[in-house]
């Protein structure tokens, strides 16, 4: 096995992301007026796959848009069918007399073309048809280790958009706003949150995802939250990504055992976790099965 398992598209890879937010709303739910998203039944955090995936997007489009197999697929205002178009023109197709073969060469060009694609799969399937594409990396959920505590605070404007009721006459001919826009901002004072992936190498060979497409992707994990900064996201940071390869394309153990070397608990004493240090972190990287290595890409 060589020193960089982990870059190696042609065989399994589970890996497990780590991830804090201090003072920050890292997901927020639009059916619940943007609070942070939880499980109701344990009061755990949670931020979906989506919303993981988003900052993976943003990250390589900045790091690597310029170049062509680098295009992102889904962005902010994108229309997709324009993008499936793009494809037929490059191949000189007409999407209205698309046979099999036409389809399956544009969901080739797509895979070539757009980052995104060949790593999380796509659906194309639209009247500007280029097929489906089911990705090599898959991600779940993340969760809070701890039930976290969704805070909602009032926030005011001191500025107001138009004049009106909430003004006074300054000077005879200036209004001036007696009070502001009033609002809400969402936040969770500190959430560790987990999350754990996939790579699967038999899709990778169908979307053609390489050594140095899966090397992207782990600087992505580490580096996103540096490009992600806004006034609602608070203080969020990579904590830990821990990286289980196989030195096959079948594996050698099962997943969930392997994920599950990574324990995360709260500090004995501590009754309100508001740092990173407040949790100890144990990774039993010692007797793993044969052919699999254990690479912490980053940690603490």
């Amino acid at each position: 096995m060589s020193d960089r398992p982990y870059t190696n598209a042609a065989v399994r890879h589970e890996f497990v992301l780590v991830f804090d937010v201090q003072n920050g709303n890292p997901n927020g739910d639009p059916d619940a007026g943007n609070l942070p998203r939880i499980d109701p039944e344990t009061g755990r955090g949670i931020v979906t796959d989506v919303a993981l995936k988003r900052k993976v997007r943003n990250y390589i489009d900045a790091l690597k848009g310029n170049e062509e197999r680098y295009k992102i697929y889904v962005q902010q205002g994108a229309i997709l069918n324009e993008r499936n178009m793009r494809a037929y023109k490059e191949l000189g197709k007409d999407p209205k007399k698309a046979t099999g073969k036409d389809i399956s060469d544009t969901r080739r060009w797509m895979c070539d073309n757009f980052y995104d694609i060949r790593t999380f799969g796509a659906v194309m399937s639209t009247e500007i048809n280029c097929g489906q594409v089911r990705g090599p990396i898959q991600l779940t959920f993340a969760q809070s280790v701890d039930p976290i505590l969704g805070m909602d605070i009032p926030i005011t404007r001191v500025a107001l958009t138009n004049p009106g009721k909430n003004t006074e006459q300054v000077e005879g001919s200036e209004s001036q706003a007696t009070h502001g826009t009033m609002g809400r901002k969402a936040y969770v004072p500190y959430g560790l949150y987990v999350a754990k992936g996939f790579f699967v190498p038999s899709f990778a060979t169908d979307t053609k995802f390489n050594d140095e497409d899966l090397e992207v992707f782990w600087q992505a994990l580490i580096n996103m939250w540096d490009l992600d900064r806004s006034a609602s996201r608070g203080m969020t940071s990579c904590r830990g990504l821990y990286v289980f390869s196989h030195d096959s394309a079948l594996g050698n153990a099962p997943a969930h055992k392997l994920l599950d070397r990574i324990q995360i608990r709260r500090q004995d004493g501590t009754e309100a976790a508001r740092s990173y240090n407040d949790y100890q972190v144990d990774v039993q990287g010692e007797g793993l099965p044969n052919g699999v290595t254990l690479t912490v890409l980053t940690e603490g």
